[in-house]
């Protein structure tokens, strides 16, 4: 019997190839996007998972209220690790890393450049699952001057997994680094992807009893069934207890003026799992993900689907006129009802295995395209995604069952002699539960039209808005691999006649730059500290970037006390309140040097515009490391082909490195740009999923007034009018759509927009633009079966009458 089930399956899904075809397609493509949704999801809530001990392990954050803006660190201070440790027994282990520069190793005669190396003590693989594949995890890092490094950085240096006991020498260290231990590769899904980590006991300021200065990431180990929100509560009577005494000493006060007069900081805990998807800190081990993208794209699945069983149900039932006389002949010759469900229980059943095998396949075909707009490395085939092998088959039998229950039961219910007769009768016109299904599924298409064009505004706007600095034909140049020639090569360059000018900081306003918190106090108010950023700069920053001069002066050699002056910004000037200007009053930090104000720069953007311009004092300091060139031409390529050239003269060992300031604003965007494209691709997508349930409807309400659509041909109704007959009731139903779309899509992306300082106001063409788009898309797609219809020979449909 099952076997005869599937026979009539299969000839009944050939004698309808174009219908099944669309319905296979549809429910194809829901199913596909929702794999691809999935995978990006799972893969966003597996990161640092991986560790055995990841529900027990919370990092130390410091964060903070302070006049001038706010604090919102990841890393935290030398000694919080093992005073945490000391104070609470809850406390089963602490750990820190902290970043170790980017060293030039120099190995068997060849010198290679890391990025990704790190301090970290010995303890570090008792908290975190990092397996040595040779090596003592209890006493690699015990000692100095040691090294534990990952089984890609032991092929890359040595050929080979095995080497213990060779030496890493660093260019211009005379002391090596031994190699302890090699380690299997981190996970991409970790927050944290050092290749090599290096013993903290061979770096001085890890000893420090500071509690003024910071840069370790730390972390805890807590005992089985220790709640950290319980631990948090703690912590800020451990801060005054340690921090509190030396207070005075850098800000001229206890710890409790400090707090009075404005000040709220303090340490807190976050849980490891939390750190990739809940995290806005300054200077983080790298670049978060958002919790809010993963709701959004889990909506957007689950809707999918949704809407691709409506379709599957619309054109299952749209079909049903054309099957009704076989319904009727099969009852009448003794089938049953049940028989007759379970066939076209197997038939849907049978389409949904045909759709999940094309899903499949156009996840595979779709993920490079997906990963390269996402920004991930995705594999449909990694042993990670196993857990779909045994969860597609019984997803498909769930979705098949659902989608294929309401046709089978309207399917299997006819009346025999009704149907012989003739009589069959359409159903009820208005709002019936098709009509609710396509307002549904236009909802939702309006809904992600709407946010993806407020998306692309929203990055329009910040890529065209002016920054306060020129980011135009700006090279920054890693140039700190130059050492002591760095000097020789700002010269040549500036000797160039296609080069503008040169500056010499670390600190880039677009990017990866220093950061540096620089709390100062005006001479009027000592006990009122002021949280600013500090950019150490030279007299050449101003006229490379186009930063403009409100008032006073720029930093020049020629004066010998530059090196005591400040250049602030327009907040910072606002911020300290100083009546008459802010040129000449001084500022001092904590660390009891004064500074005169010398000049006052206007406003420039030198961080995201998810914030606020805050508070900046320039200081004039020689730097290293990073030179930034403003290019005359705009011929770039034979300028960067000098600048290669001369810098591999002075250093031929390592490879010229630079990128575009350009780029790098864009780049600071390039979470919303992966999200603009996303969402793009989803709700073209789902339109395009949206428009066959679309067309299976007017496809089903074309067939029930065929007759009707005879006698008014009869009668002189012309195409036009038959077409304006059958598109209208459509257009309603997706103007209905867009009017429960609007509020919701308005809301949506008003708390989207939240999240930045600098936004757009959504206008009224935006909605008018959504709108419009959904009602012309609704109407090509139904006009295409109502012209078909209309021109259709009415002698065909009334021939029987």
């Amino acid at each position: 019997m099952l076997k005869n089930y599937f026979k009539i399956a299969w000839r009944n899904l050939l004698r309808q190839r174009t219908f099944s075809s669309i319905n296979i397609l549809g429910l194809a493509l829901g199913l596909a996007t929702c794999l691809l949704i999935s995978l990006y999801i799972f893969d966003e809530l597996s990161f640092d998972r991986f560790h055995e001990k990841a529900d027990r392990i919370v990092r130390v954050v410091f964060k903070g209220t302070t006049p001038g803006g706010k604090l919102n660190e990841a890393h935290v201070m030398p000694p919080v690790a093992q005073a945490l440790k000391t104070e609470f027994p809850e406390v089963e282990d602490a750990t820190r890393f902290r970043r170790a520069g980017k060293p030039i190793f120099l190995i068997n005669g060849n010198r290679f450049y890391e990025e990704e190396m790190a301090f970290a003590d010995a303890n570090i693989f008792n908290v975190f699952s990092l397996p040595l594949i040779h090596g003592d995890s209890k006493s690699a890092l015990k000692e100095p001057n040691t090294v534990v490094i990952s089984q890609d950085m032991a092929k890359k240096y040595f050929g080979r997994i095995n080497v213990l006991g060779k030496l890493l020498i660093i260019k211009d260290s005379n002391t090596p680094l031994k190699v302890t231990g090699v380690m299997e590769n981190i996970p991409a899904n970790s927050h944290f992807h050092f290749d090599l980590f290096t013993s903290m006991a061979s770096f001085g300021p890890a000893s420090s009893t500071s509690w003024m200065e910071s840069e370790f990431f730390t972390y805890l180990l807590l005992k089985k069934g220790v709640d950290y929100k319980g631990l948090e509560g703690k912590l800020p009577a451990v801060f005054e207890k340690y921090a509190g005494p030396q207070f005075p000493e850098s800000f001229g006060m206890s710890y409790a003026a400090f707090q009075k007069a404005g000040n709220a900081i303090g340490l807190f805990l976050q849980p490891l799992t939390d750190i990739h998807l809940h995290s806005d800190f300054a200077s983080d081990l790298s670049s978060p993900g958002d919790i809010r993208y993963v709701y959004i794209f889990g909506c957007i699945a689950v809707f999918m689907l949704i809407i691709a069983s409506i379709n599957f149900m619309n054109l299952s039932t749209a079909g049903a006129s054309k099957r009704a006389r076989e319904v009727s002949v099969r009852k009448v010759l003794g089938s049953g009802r049940q028989a007759l469900t379970y066939q076209f229980l197997i038939e849907s059943i049978l389409l949904v295995f045909i759709s999940l095998l094309l899903a499949v396949g156009l996840t595979v075909a779709g993920l490079p395209l997906f990963n390269h707009l996402s920004g991930k490395a995705l594999d449909f085939h990694d042993v990670s995604n196993l857990w779909l092998l045994p969860v597609l088959p019984a997803f498909g039998l769930i979705i098949g069952l659902l989608s294929g229950s309401y046709p089978a039961f309207f399917l299997s219910s006819f009346k025999p002699i009704a149907v012989l007769k003739g009589k069959l009768s359409p159903e009820n016109k208005g709002l019936g539960i098709r009509s609710g299904l396509v307002v549904f599924q236009f909802f939702v298409s309006i809904v992600l039209i709407f946010c993806t064009m407020v998306v692309y505004n929203q990055l329009s706007y910040m890529r065209n808005k002016k920054l306060g600095y020129d980011k135009n034909q700006v090279l920054v140049i890693q140039s700190w691999p130059l050492g002591k020639n760095e000097a020789l090569f700002r010269q040549q360059l500036l000797e160039d006649p296609r080069v503008a000018d040169v500056t010499n900081s670390p600190y880039v306003p677009a990017g990866a730059s220093g950061n540096n918190n620089f709390f100062v106090h005006t001479e009027e108010k000592p006990s009122e500290w002021v949280k600013t950023l500090r950019y150490d700069v030279d007299d050449h920053y101003l006229s490379t970037l186009g930063i403009e001069l409100k008032e006073g002066r720029n930093f020049s050699n020629t004066y010998g006390t530059d090196s005591l002056s400040a250049i602030i910004n327009e907040t910072a000037a606002a911020t300290f309140k100083w009546k008459g200007g802010a040129l000449g009053h001084t500022i001092t930090n904590k660390d009891h040097k004064t500074l005169r104000i010398v000049g006052v720069v206007k406003d420039f953007h030198f961080r995201s515009m998810h914030e606020r311009i805050s508070p900046l004092v320039m200081v004039m300091q020689q730097n290293y490391g990073n030179l930034l060139l403003k290019a005359k031409t705009e011929d770039i390529d034979p300028l960067l082909k000098t600048i290669e050239a001369r810098y591999k003269a002075l250093q031929p060992d390592l490879p010229f490195s630079f990128s575009f300031l350009d780029e790098r604003v864009n780049n600071t965007y390039a979470t919303e740009a992966k999200t603009g494209y996303l969402l793009g691709l989803f709700a073209g997508l789902t339109i395009f999923v949206a428009c066959l349930g679309l067309f299976g409807l007017a496809m089903f309400t074309a067939d029930q007034r065929t007759k009707e659509i005879g006698i008014r041909k009869v009668l002189g109704a012309s195409v036009s009018g038959i077409v304006s007959m059958l598109s209208k009731d459509f257009i309603k139903l997706v103007l209905l759509a867009f009017i429960i779309a609007s509020p919701l899509a308005w809301w949506l992306m008003n708390r989207w927009l939240e999240d930045f300082a600098y936004r757009i106001n959504i206008q009224w063409w935006i909605f008018a633009r959504a709108g419009i788009g959904a009602v012309l898309i609704a109407l090509l797609t139904v006009s295409f079966q109502a012209i078909k219809a209309a021109r259709a020979n009415p002698v065909d449909s009334l021939r029987n009458e």
